[in-house]
């Protein structure tokens, strides 16, 4: 077999490996550096697609190796991140279980994503990358003792809101653009790059407290071109 058969696959496993990373870093109540391990993984999941079209070496063992590093990365980690955030609101034992509803929406979008045909230029519903990142932000909102947010998101009932609404957002039938190359022309990726743009604005003034916005904006953005641009 052609070694560059295997480069999509290494990025792939080193998007498992980030999101297994993340989770160790979870259980000692360090959200800050697996935020960063949660972007590291996307980082990688991003490019595992980008150099199996370049190469021309996409298959079906990378798309459910793809899926399963995902359901760890974006499905496990910010389920646990909001079950460690419940728990600090609550002292029932069990309530905090309930912000695992985002991992079961996760992999419920993720096993939709792999047999539905419609999503090979877009995504229908919230991707599980984009989600995991404004679920494994909030935490930075709580950290900011000054912070509007930080007492809205000490409260159960807020939490338990923000995750339903995750697994909503995660399985609703809303076409999202996709951020992934697939075509080099510049009408297919004007939305992508307005979007980078104020991605990158947003984070240099107001750095990871930005992040739920510009997954908002993104939403926003993709409602605009679906209902004045050709998909």
């Amino acid at each position: 077999m052609n070694f560059k058969t295997y480069i999509p696959n290494a990025f792939t496993l080193a998007n498992l490996a980030s999101g297994c990373v993340a989770v160790t870093f979870l259980l000692k109540d360090d959200f800050v550096t697996a935020f960063w391990m949660v972007c590291l993984g996307i980082f990688f999941d991003f490019f595992d697609g980008f150099f199996a079209r370049l190469l021309k070496v996409t298959s079906d063992l990378g798309l459910q190796l793809d899926s399963l590093a995902d359901m760890v990365t974006s499905g496990v980690v910010p389920g646990l991140v909001m079950f460690l955030l419940m728990k600090q609101t609550t002292t029932n034992e069990y309530l905090p279980l309930l912000g695992f509803i985002i991992t079961l929406g996760s992999a419920y979008r993720l096993a939709k994503f792999n047999i539905d045909t419609r999503q090979t230029h877009q995504f229908i519903g919230l991707p599980t990358p984009a989600n995991a990142l404004w679920i494994s932000a909030l935490p930075w909102f709580v950290m900011q003792s000054v912070s509007p947010f930080s007492q809205w998101l000490n409260q159960y009932a807020i939490l338990l809101a923000l995750s339903v609404l995750s697994a909503f957002l995660l399985n609703a039938e809303i076409p999202l653009f996709s951020l992934k190359i697939k075509e080099f022309h510049l009408n297919k990726l004007i939305f992508p790059i307005l979007l980078l743009v104020t991605s990158v604005v947003g984070l240099l003034l107001y750095g990871v407290l930005a992040v739920p916005a510009i997954i908002l904006f993104y939403v926003l953005l993709s409602v605009v071109k679906n209902q004045f641009f050709t998909v």
